[in-house]
């Protein structure tokens, strides 16, 4: 990595290192100044040149970065190194000449671990989990368990805090919760997890990744070199192939989880309690209570399966029995996440605005009985006959909003031709508030509005919070 007397917690030197940056942003940034700092010589490449890259590339100026905006594809002359935002995709020209030249590409996950024990700290050991569908709120149990158990720890990565800060800061951690993305799996070759979960897989971001084969084999980077446990979601056996084709530790284990009776090396769930039979002592007779299923908040089932997901980590950190279930018991989850808003004339209304792709609308959908369904949005190349033929005998009624609409209205059509559709056109911000009144007037006593719009929001809202905003706005304008 050339000479220098800057080296990080593997013993590299960075001093006079040049390294390009590429993208501004909340990793770009970070990354920028951590390099810069190290004595590396920094160029930040960005595609944009809008007021807001203006001010950020100003920032860094100020320091002595340098800072090229509006030309995101050319490799900066000596360039011995490429560390890029997550999501900028692999066949951008920028990695294409750099694979021409022989320069390495790390994303902001990569440079962190690579950055771990700088300073002489002892590097912190990262639980992680990736899936397609409920990362941030397994993660934020698996930190809400730790914390319980006594541990200092951090729930860092995709769920919107720098890796790189959690390493580079003065606190000193026992243990990192870490969510992940398949991008940024894809550009962290090194990682090395104490353990890991992928909790499902399901069709994501593949314009990105080129193929299901592809997405499939990042998300599985998460399983490599792992030294105590691989936890995998027994009723998704493509996260169980990922486990046998991972390359891990002697001594590693496979231990599955599962919302039926747990067999040995697994955890699930006996008569409404959350059981471990992977790390108690003779698992082949033994099991160990963990939880109530009522300890999870919200109960619903692919929410019990995040909780086993976390719990499966925390155990296989020597975490005890006490603190998984008073971690679960504090977590409390983010807004837009299957949120009860208000009961109105004996109707629930719940918000599951994150339900953004057909995978997550299927486990929000699958935990109501009878259910007046808000849909529709953008829907990023998603088909919609599975999901509509598995629930289609929970749907009393649908109120289709957004561009794509008419694909789920197809697909309504399709496999549930008896339930009452409302298709909204309008895409003002009215459109919730008349979403709602007509979910309303589809509703009996007993029923559940549920906003799971398998679609992302970015046609009519800035984002999927915005969204989940509105309609509860418009839940309660219905009580006024």
């Amino acid at each position: 990595m050339g000479s220098g007397k800057v080296t990080d917690g593997q013993g590299l030197s960075w001093e006079g290192k040049h390294v390009t940056v590429a993208g501004l942003g909340v990793s770009g940034i970070p990354a920028a100044k951590v390099l810069h700092g190290l004595g590396a010589l920094v160029t930040v490449v960005n595609d944009g040149d809008d007021e807001r890259s203006r001010a950020q590339a100003a920032e860094l100026e100020a320091l002595g970065i340098t800072v090229r905006l509006g030309d995101g594809a050319t490799l900066p002359d000596g360039t011995e190194l490429i560390v890029t935002a997550p999501g900028w995709q692999p066949d951008k020209p920028l990695f294409t000449a750099a694979r021409e030249a022989g320069v390495e590409v790390w994303g902001d996950v990569e440079l962190a671990w690579r950055l771990r024990g700088r300073d002489g700290k002892k590097p912190a050991p990262w639980l992680a989990v990736t899936g397609t569908n409920g990362k941030t709120t397994t993660v934020q149990m698996l930190a809400s368990i730790l914390k319980a158990g006594g541990l200092r720890t951090a729930a860092v990565g995709n769920i919107g805090v720098s890796v790189l800060d959690a390493v580079l800061g003065d606190e000193q951690y026992d243990v990192l919760a870490v969510e992940l993305s398949s991008y940024q799996l894809h550009w962290a070759p090194s990682l090395r997890a104490h353990s890991a979960a992928v909790l499902n897989l399901a069709p994501d971001h593949l314009d990105w990744h080129g193929s299901m084969e592809a997405y499939a084999a990042d998300k599985g980077r998460i399983y490599e070199g792992n030294r105590v446990a691989c936890v995998y979601n027994l009723a998704d056996k493509a996260t169980e192939d990922l486990v046998r084709e991972a390359d891990v530790e002697e001594g590693c284990r496979a231990v599955g989880f599962t919302l039926g009776s747990p067999g040995p090396s697994q955890l699930g769930v006996v008569d409404g309690i959350l059981v471990d039979r992977a790390f108690v002592e003779d698992r082949q007779r033994n099991a160990q209570e963990l939880a109530e299923v009522a300890d999870v908040n919200p109960p619903a089932p692919h929410n019990i399966a995040n909780a086993l997901a976390a719990a499966a980590l925390a155990r296989a950190f020597g975490v005890p029995a006490k603190a998984v279930r008073d971690g679960l018991r504090a977590f409390t989850p983010d807004a837009h996440r299957i949120a009860h808003v208000a009961d109105v004339d004996g109707v629930a209304y719940i918000d599951d605005s994150k339900a953004t792709n057909t995978h997550a609308a299927e486990a929000s959908l699958a935990a109501y009985e009878s259910i007046v369904w808000i849909a529709g949005g953008l829907a990023k190349g998603a088909t919609f006959d599975e999901l509509v033929a598995k629930s289609a005998k929970r749907l009393r009624g649908v109120v289709l909003i957004g561009a794509d609409r008419a694909l789920i209205r197809e697909a309504l059509a399709r496999h549930a031709p008896e339930v009452p559709v409302v298709d909204l056109a309008r895409t003002d911000t009215g459109a919730m508030l008349a979403a709602v009144q007509e979910a309303q007037r589809l509703a009996a006593a007993g029923d559940t509005v549920l906003l799971a719009p398998a679609c992302a929001s970015m046609d009519m809202f800035a984002n999927y919070n915005k969204r989940g905003d509105a309609f509860a706005q418009a839940v309660r304008e219905l009580g006024v």
